[in-house]
């Protein structure tokens, strides 16, 4: 037994053989020089080596230092084999055979009688069988091995890959989000900006018309005082009647044209702002944002008030120039002028709606009453009190009302115009939908009928378009 335990004590852990030159590592385990150095160079791959008994890693190869007393004894113990070990334990005779079906080792007595009839192998026959079917286990240990490695190490890889990947799309969103915070801070001081200029053009004016009213708050009590000085020296009845009459004089200066000749106290013109803030957060979110004061109305035109030189398309959105479409003559078709209006009326609420003009050079867009005369003169958009719009002649553009014109900005830098309706607060504006919005003009009424959408054109196409955002109600 004892014989038995010191051969197990001298195999090496990798090939299961008597030691052969065996070396050792720094952590004191050891093996066959060639063993170790097998699965040395099998680790060299992965940057880190590890004793195949305590798994401890070393960075750099390991020094293998020759274990020259396991040496000693390893050649001591294959060159004198234990005689115990090499005799039956019965008989007493020498160890000969293996019998494979009771898994002992026997003698030439044993054969003849319990063993007699089994499978008789040669000691070293039987030997050289297990050593092969555990070098065959052992192959089959390592590959498993090697591929557990293997795959530990592409985990790894994996690993190192997921942590890489989610630190730089990490500090991508850091930087889009401190570039989104930078661009609503450069937003909000522009809007923030525009809004006080709007305010200091709305106290200049406000200022102004107070210094008018103070003075003439001082000429009415100026006035007032020379009246009332006449009066205490009046008397006498023949005095008063025959003085002249300053009162008569007083009385017939134009107050009240004075009054209407002044210009209106606006308010601030937060549709324009609005919609600045609006294009601006769009453009940096990439999201068409509707913000809450205004309803993004689905104009459609329609077609029974369409002029017989207009074509208009079949989603109802484009009118064209195009003579002769024989429609019948009706109440509601404009007979003397190409125009149509929208089907669509509002009565109250924000709304707005949105014009491509960039298909005709000449065309006049706005809204109007449905009671707009439908022939004669009087039944152009641009020549009725009860229309308000935007015209352009070539490279000039007016707003007009009424037949009244006034003058916008030539050159205007985009083909899409936006009208803005707020029907409580009387107002309907256009815009220019470049970057920035461009206010083109501002109309300022007491509505008293629905409004409807009104377009007129002399040439080429011009186009609604769809509905895209929400809107306040009504």
């Amino acid at each position: 037994m004892a014989s038995y335990d010191l051969r197990e004590e001298l195999k090496c852990p990798i090939c299961w053989e008597i030691y052969k030159d065996p070396v050792s590592l720094k952590c004191g385990h050891s093996f066959c020089q060639d063993c170790i150095t097998r699965q040395l160079i099998t680790q060299k791959g992965s940057g880190c080596y590890s004793c195949p008994q305590c798994k401890q890693e070393s960075q750099e190869w390991p020094t293998l230092h020759s274990n020259i007393a396991l040496r000693n004894i390893s050649e001591h113990f294959l060159s004198k084999p234990c005689l115990g070990n090499q005799q039956c334990s019965i008989h007493k005779l020498d160890l000969k055979f293996y019998c494979p079906q009771d898994a002992a080792c026997i003698c030439d007595q044993c054969s003849e009688d319990e063993h007699q009839g089994h499978q008789m192998e040669s000691l070293e026959e039987a030997s050289k069988k297990k050593k092969e079917k555990l070098k065959n286990v052992h192959q089959k240990l390592m590959r498993e091995k090697e591929q557990t490695e293997n795959r530990a190490q592409s985990l790894q890889e994996r690993r190192r890959k997921v942590e890489e990947k989610a630190s730089g799309e990490k500090e991508k969103i850091t930087a889009l989000f401190r570039d989104l915070r930078r661009q609503l801070d450069d937003l909000e001081i522009k809007v923030q900006s525009e809004i006080s200029m709007e305010a200091e053009q709305v106290l200049v004016l406000v200022s102004n018309l107070i210094d008018q009213l103070v003075i003439k708050k001082g000429e009415l009590s100026r006035k007032m005082r020379d009246i009332d000085r006449e009066l205490s020296n009046m008397t006498d009845p023949l005095t008063v009647l025959q003085e002249s009459d300053i009162g008569d004089l007083y009385d017939t200066e134009n107050g009240d044209n004075e009054e209407q000749g002044r210009p209106e106290v606006g308010d601030l013109d937060m549709d324009r702002i609005l919609h600045t803030l609006q294009m601006g957060v769009s453009q940096i979110t990439g999201v068409s944002v509707c913000l809450y004061l205004q309803e993004a109305a689905d104009i459609l035109l329609y077609i029974n008030t369409a002029n017989n030189d207009l074509q208009i398309s079949d989603d109802m959105k484009t009118a064209s120039y195009s003579p002769n479409q024989n429609r019948p003559k009706i109440p509601e078709r404009f007979q003397d002028y190409t125009q149509v209006i929208g089907s669509q009326s509002f009565s109250s609420g924000r709304h707005y709606w949105e014009v491509d003009v960039g298909g005709s050079e000449y065309w006049s867009i706005g809204m109007c009453y449905s009671s707009i005369d439908r022939g004669g003169y009087q039944s152009q958009i641009e020549c009725n009190e009860n229309a308000w719009c935007l015209r352009r002649s070539g490279d000039r553009y007016c707003a007009i009302h009424d037949s009244t014109r006034s003058w916008v900005p030539n050159n205007i830098p985009t083909d899409k115009v936006r009208i803005y309706l707020d029907y409580q607060a009387g107002r309907i504006s256009f815009y220019a939908l470049c970057n920035p919005i461009l206010h083109l003009h501002t109309f300022t009424a007491t509505f008293i009928e629905p409004l409807h959408a009104a377009l007129r054109i002399w040439n080429g196409s011009i186009k609604i378009s769809s509905r895209e955002s929400g809107h306040e109600g009504n």
